[in-house]
């Protein structure tokens, strides 16, 4: 069943499907009734709406992700893994794997493989908390499973 989808950068995406999720989060948060007002409110027809409304998904409404795999660029300082594997359990996250390599011209990758069962956050906010570390040049998504 998962080999049927894809995850693709919103950039990447025609306008209209962001707009679908739009107007579907409009029509769930109780901001419209209708559904002719929402499609409105974000510029799309309601024959759009209905042709993607359960094909376009955002990654917080899926489930079925319970592990994993970022990619992580950190400059090389003492204590930095430390920080990072800290901001990872404060989101109740369990790492299961950790690949460094060696520092090139002061920055080293760090791979996590990471179980998302017990996650307090959703993926995209514990991306965001890992950025935000001093230190922490990038983090990528490589995969969930």
């Amino acid at each position: 069943m998962l080999n049927e989808y894809l995850i693709v950068e919103k950039s990447a995406l025609p306008e209209y499907f962001i707009k679908v999720v739009e107007a579907r989060r409009l029509l769930e948060s109780g901001a419209y009734t209708q559904v002719i007002d929402a499609v409105q409110a974000v510029g799309i027809s309601r024959s759009t709406y209905y042709k993607y409304k359960d094909k376009v998904l955002e990654p917080s409404q899926l489930t079925v992700g319970r592990k994993a795999s970022l990619m992580l660029q950190l400059s090389h300082e003492a204590g930095m893994l430390s920080r990072v594997l800290s901001a990872v359990s404060a989101c109740n996250a369990n790492v299961l794997t950790i690949t460094q390599s060696l520092p090139i011209h002061g920055k080293a990758s760090l791979m996590l493989s990471i179980d998302l069962g017990q996650l307090n956050r959703g993926v995209d906010q514990m991306i965001d908390e890992l950025n935000a570390i001093e230190g922490v040049e990038h983090v990528r998504l490589l995969g969930l499973e």
